[in-house]
């Protein structure tokens, strides 16, 4: 791990491993320290807003390998396994359609971080045979609510806009509203379902 200065009063730490980063996070949210006005999951990193020497002990000290547990938020997404690259994925698979989603809603996933457009989260948990690259070339509109996957993630585009990640269906379950409080539906550290509807 390696911190790098982020203005007067934040630190952006580069972790080694998607886990790497898991573990900080809910280790400095289970500590609480005072003086944290935010913290900001990605990919590889965390960056700490406020508090910053106070986070930076917590997490010298602590056992990044057996991070404290929680008590996640549960949700379930209904899919209707319908998208335009269902059989793209299918065949990349080396199964069936049905098997596809099947794989994909028999699997329990965590929101590791949220990102790209608000109420977008990037969920961890994806099978294996499902883990496949973005597509050669992305669309300019996807629609709300579509399901999709890229890499070792899977999520659903909160609203409408350009993407690359292949299509496997979509969900009528609103991700994100200005108005709601919390406006996202998904949080860092929630658990996702995705069920499968006709």
């Amino acid at each position: 791990m390696r911190w790098r200065r982020c203005g007067e009063d934040a630190a952006l730490l580069d972790c080694d491993s998607l886990d790497q980063m898991r573990a900080a996070h809910a280790t400095v949210l289970a500590a609480r320290p005072d003086g944290v006005v935010d913290l900001v999951p990605g990919a590889r990193s965390l960056l700490v807003v406020g508090a910053v020497a106070a986070v930076r002990a917590l997490l010298d000290d602590a056992d990044l390998t057996h991070p404290p547990g929680g008590n996640p938020r549960e949700v379930t997404l209904d899919v209707h396994y319908d998208g335009e690259d269902l059989a793209l994925v299918a065949a990349d698979a080396g199964c069936s359609e049905d098997a596809v989603a099947e794989l994909h809603t028999g699997a329990a996933y965590t929101v590791a971080f949220t990102g790209f457009a608000p109420g977008f989260g990037y969920l961890t948990g994806l099978p294996s045979p499902l883990r496949q690259p973005r597509l050669d070339s992305p669309r300019t509109r996807v629609p709300a609510g579509s399901v999709g996957l890229a890499g070792e993630f899977t999520g659903v585009y909160p609203r409408e806009s350009p993407g690359g990640w292949r299509l496997l269906g979509y969900t009528t379950t609103p991700l994100f509203d200005a108005h709601a409080d919390p406006p996202a539906l998904l949080a860092p550290g929630d658990r996702v379902r995705f069920r499968s509807v006709r």
